[in-house]
């Protein structure tokens, strides 16, 4: 597998690079802590003017036409830099509305494209797996239209957002929904959460009536376009988590040299110079499985790929941000001190796309299954 970028690649990760330095930073990011905007509207503007929501949008739908790749490599840059913006929901429901042929979906990919609509996935529920089997919000045929019932838990940006992908169970089968977020019935509250410098909401949805051509997909269309979404938000949370992990590492590397214990720098012993060796293996590594797991997005093996990743990365890049937190010392430990504000992303992105445990558990049941085939 070739894992060095084009330069059309290079030229997308510079070009954010580049605009995150200048645009964004941690003190952007504290801003939003306890504040009324869940993201950083305009790092969302000029992002958008990158092309970030368009990236994977069909040509023929006002997009780019790039690939799940594309996405993941911004991703890594938004956790580098600890942007707080919305293109994770945004660009998981713009995919999932570029393979149905629903009556708005040209003016909404157009807007998606453009940056005038933030949308956001409502999937999961609480107490319940990140799976399929995990919905239990109902729908239930009402005239010509819809009714839905239930509640979603840690669902991104909704506070922000003008359009919420739903995932619901109509007549016992899987049924995908676009709700406007002001739809009557419909209750967001932004949830307190570790990580402070994003929006989390919970989304409650008591009788929320919607016509017919709000339905995406039902039966197993919407079973494989479900499978399809939970592929991509879990690697796009995984390369989030990789920017993460190695920011952290050039954070640690950083203060190691400069930091001076008994009239020599921290990072001239040995066992430091060890753990610093070792968040580097993890990162690299982590990078590598994230990266296949975004090019096999679209081959059979996906699930399997993508499982790997995030069983890995998840472990990986914690276990990095409790190497950074113990060589930094009682300064890691401070309010003032950015390092809490990654480490608190990374244990949110290491729960949400199903945690290491589950998804180790879903690569156990696939080797069963393959051996008795």
């Amino acid at each position: 597998m070739d894992f060095e970028l084009s330069d059309e690649q290079r030229g997308l990760v510079d070009a954010t690079r580049s605009l995150l330095a200048s645009r964004s930073s941690v003190q952007r990011a504290r801003a939003l802590i306890n504040g009324r905007d869940g993201f950083d509207a305009e790092l969302w503007r000029l992002g958008s003017q990158l092309g970030w929501p368009a990236l994977a949008i069909p040509e023929a739908d006002g997009g780019l036409g790039q690939q799940p790749i594309d996405l993941a490599l911004v991703a890594v840059e938004l956790g580098r830099g600890l942007a707080a913006t919305p293109f994770v929901p945004t660009v998981v429901v713009a995919d999932a509305l570029t393979h149905f042929a629903h009556d708005s979906k040209a003016k909404l990919l157009q807007s998606i494209s453009e940056g005038s609509l933030v949308a956001s996935w409502a999937f999961a529920e609480a107490g319940q797996p990140w799976s399929p089997a995990g919905v239990r919000t109902r729908a239930e045929r009402d005239g010509d239209g819809y009714r839905l019932s239930g509640a979603k838990a840690s669902v991104q940006d909704a506070d922000g957002a003008e359009v919420l992908l739903v995932d619901a169970v109509l007549e016992d089968r899987p049924a995908r929904f676009l709700v406007p977020a002001d739809a009557d019935g419909l209750r967001i509250a932004r949830q307190q959460t570790l990580d402070v410098t994003r929006s989390y909401c919970d989304v409650t949805l008591s009788d929320v009536v919607v016509p017919s051509d709000a339905v995406l997909a039902t039966g197993d269309e919407a079973q494989r376009s479900l499978g399809r979404t939970l592929r991509l938000n879990t690697v796009l949370v995984c390369a989030e988590m990789v920017g993460i992990g190695e920011r952290l590492l050039a954070m640690t590397v950083d203060y190691v040299k400069d930091r001076v214990q008994f009239g020599r720098p921290v990072g001239s012993f040995q066992a430091v110079k060890h753990k610093c060796s070792d968040m580097r293996i993890r990162v690299q590594a982590s990078t590598a499985a994230t990266y296949y797991a975004a090019m096999t997005l679209e081959r059979a093996d996906a699930e399997h790929a993508v499982s790997v990743a995030k069983a890995y990365v998840s472990d990986a890049v914690s276990r990095v941000a409790g190497e950074a937190l113990q060589l930094h010392g009682g300064i890691g430990f401070t309010w003032e001190h950015d390092l809490h504000l990654y480490l608190r992303r990374a244990r949110v992105d290491a729960l949400l796309s199903g945690d290491a445990r589950e998804h180790r558990e879903r690569l156990c049941r696939m080797a069963v299954t393959a051996a008795q085939s």
